[in-house]
């Protein structure tokens, strides 16, 4: 039996360490077809401490787990940004995208892999969680930003889009839950009371409300593009079920027009309450809630 504990002790370290190598060949191959940035430096760096720390065997899985997890955050950012610079290009960016969007859900997958027994904020911490999920879900919103205007490319792949739509959704809402908001009493000893208004909203960050309009925007082009059609209209094909985007909501279809609501409403509140003057853009925002408006009428 104890043989036994102390496998089940090792697993997870047992599980990293080919992930590890594996992240490792991704770091080779980018520097040798030329990458050299910051944050694939930073990646190197967080791998060779990392890999440290398996060899003296003394962290606790949580420390081994978050330097991991930074490490996949730097390297895809790096690759996040070259397929941004070369706008997505037409004949491989979804292939590039899904396989990015897998790789920042192992940190995850890692957990649930070996079952352990603790919250994942309580592993983690919520900024790297909140990190993750925003990630894969602005990279979706960025593709699809880009496909939206490729007419031809939008016709034959409908289904595929609405379901990078529906996914990075999920993404974004999920990233906005991790932290519990500030709920306000007269025993809450704020003296700004903005600042207070923010966290009451669950604000705590600039990238809180970007992932606040991202959704926004995401559920207008869902509802402009794809209309108002059950899931299954769409003819979802074993090719869209194969995009495997890693979103374990993915079989979830959002209703695009009041989830957008929801989310712009909040937006906009936001920014014209506490934020007023702060340079936050509300037009668009508008906009798109009068479309859901209108079309609803």
């Amino acid at each position: 039996m104890a043989e036994a504990g102390d496998a089940k002790a090792r697993g997870p370290l047992s599980a990293l360490r080919p992930r590890m190598a594996t992240l490792g060949r991704r770091l080779t191959a980018l520097k040798r077809a030329g990458g050299d940035d910051t944050f694939l430096a930073r990646g190197s760096a967080t791998l060779d401490k990392l890999k440290d720390l398996c060899n003296e065997g003394k962290e606790h899985p949580s420390t081994l787990l978050q330097l991991y997890t930074q490490a996949v955050l730097d390297i895809t950012y790096f690759e996040e940004n070259q397929l941004v610079d070369e706008y997505f290009p037409e004949e491989s960016s979804l292939q590039k995208v899904k396989e990015l969007t897998r790789v920042l859900s192992e940190p995850e997958d890692l957990v649930r892999e070996y079952n352990i027994n603790e919250e994942l904020i309580n592993i983690f911490g919520a900024e790297l969680l909140e990190c993750l999920y925003w990630r894969k879900g602005a990279l979706l919103y960025m593709y699809c930003h880009t496909v939206k205007e490729r007419s031809e490319w939008l016709q034959e792949n409908i289904a595929i889009f609405k379901k990078c739509l529906n996914d990075g959704v999920h993404y974004l809402m999920k990233m906005l839950s991790f932290r519990c908001s500030l709920v306000l009493n007269e025993d809450t000893s704020l003296q700004d009371k903005d600042t207070a208004k923010l966290l009451s909203e669950g604000v705590f960050s600039d990238t809180h409300l970007l992932a606040m309009m991202y959704s926004g925007e995401m559920c207008y082009w869902g509802l402009q593009h794809c209309g108002e059609e059950n899931w299954e209209s769409l003819g979802t094909t074993d090719r869209v079920s194969n995009v495997g985007l890693g979103c374990s909501s993915q079989s979830m279809s959002l209703d695009f027009r009041e989830t957008g609501k929801a989310t712009l409403t909040k937006y906009v509140t936001i920014c014209e309450g506490p934020l007023k003057d702060q340079g936050w853009n509300t037009a668009t925002a508008k906009q798109i809630l009068c479309y859901f408006m209108k079309t609803h009428n």
